[in-house]
């Protein structure tokens, strides 16, 4: 990044930052806060170890720093501590961690950061916040109160789980969170209980919650639907299976004919091993479909720095926004996230890496000097993508 771009990053970062509307955590003054300044040089460096009162006490003065500073990034600790502007982690007391998850396209199973447009990145990630928004409200009871979602302003979302019973989580058992939510390890036979039905046994899935619930919703509706198929149709559905050949098909269908009572039940034993056999294929298919790809070590560090809400992303220029629960369906972070500050206005850059765009009215960009909207300027200059031109 040449110095007249730099300059001007860090410039409109501090004029954003001089009325930028930030949302401080819960207990600020026990958070540990950091920054990655603007250098001259190619490394990054990362300014930690700050408390609230190095800053000034408030969010006034959180804000006249980070417009005094202008950094490419802010972040404030997950963890609260007793003391946490100690150079030593050992030394600054931990009190607890709010639970992080983190979603970044770089870590969603068949997305190629350098294949796949900015714009498709973001919508793939924000259908996997909307599973883990599932996840957490369906299979652990969290409110919309409870749960604060932020786009991270690059490539992903966080949510923040707000809830004084798990600030105390030691790493052991966020990392249980986190198979859960990723299915990893899944005891799929644990789904499964045995009952007592009159003189005799039945093996049903656990319906009451949990993966057992997801594998049997898909149950009950996969098989309504073979139910409403001509024969030719139900095979094919059911051969697509993997695992499932056309004797063990015309053994499903028999059962599902036969008994779809008990299959509702979540009798797996209905109709012989067909049934087990298709919930096999099912769980399969659940575990895959439903999981969040979520990002393990943000979870599981209790000593992580996040995003500070309302701060500027220093590798787009996007603000890192917080999204109500209910503006998340219509959200599109390349409109929502982008500075007010930013708009209105053209800049003159010189793009020194062409193509695909993802931001502004145009999809694609050329190389060499020319006007631009500020707001795609600064996030084609923060991608390293265009430097600053005279105007």
């Amino acid at each position: 990044m040449e110095e007249r771009t730099r300059s001007y990053l860090q410039g409109r970062f501090g004029d954003y930052y001089s009325s930028a509307d930030l949302a401080l955590p819960p207990e600020p003054a026990r958070r540990e806060w950091g920054h990655i300044p603007y250098t001259a040089s190619k490394g990054t460096t990362m300014v930690r170890h700050r408390s609230l009162l190095d800053m000034g006490g408030d969010a006034a003065a959180v804000r006249e720093f980070l417009t005094r500073e202008a950094p490419r990034h802010a972040y404030f600790s997950a963890a609260r501590y007793e003391t946490p502007g100690r150079n030593e982690m050992d030394e600054k007391g931990w009190q607890g961690a709010d639970l992080v998850f983190d979603l970044d396209a770089d870590h969603l199973p068949g997305i190629d950061p350098e294949a796949v447009a900015y714009a498709e990145m973001l919508e793939a990630c924000k259908d996997a916040l909307g599973r883990l928004l599932d996840l957490l409200m369906e299979d652990f009871g969290f409110d919309d109160d409870q749960l604060h979602i932020v786009f991270s302003g690059g490539r992903g979302y966080h949510v923040h789980v707000r809830d004084a019973g798990l600030l105390e989580l030691d790493s052991g058992a966020r990392r249980e969170i986190v198979d859960y939510v990723r299915a990893v390890d899944l005891d799929r036979d644990g789904l499964v209980r045995t009952v007592q039905h009159g003189n005799t046994t039945r093996r049903v899935l656990k319906t009451e919650g949990g993966w057992g619930r997801r594998v049997h919703d898909r149950l009950v509706a996969f098989v309504e639907a073979l139910r409403e198929m001509d024969e030719e149709d139900a095979m094919a559905k059911l051969t697509a299976l993997d695992g499932i050949g056309d004797g063990r098909a015309s053994t499903i269908l028999g059962a599902v004919q036969r008994n779809p009572e008990a299959i509702h039940e979540g009798n797996v034993e209905a109709g012989g091993p067909g049934i087990r056999r298709l919930v096999e294929a099912l769980t399969a298919a659940v575990t895959t479909t439903q999981t969040a790809p979520i990002d393990e070590p943000v979870t599981t560090d209790v000593r992580r720095l996040i995003r500070l809400p309302g701060t500027l992303h220093g590798g787009t220029g996007l603000v890192v926004k917080p999204i109500p629960r209910e503006k998340l369906a219509d959200f599109d972070p390349l409109t929502d996230a982008v500075a007010d500050r930013f708009r209105g206005q053209r800049v003159m850059v010189t793009v020194t890496d062409p193509g695909p765009l993802g931001v502004g009215p145009e999809t694609t960009i050329q190389s060499g000097p020319q006007s631009v909207e500020e707001h795609v300027g600064v996030f084609l200059m923060a991608r390293g993508r265009a430097e600053k031109a005279a105007e």
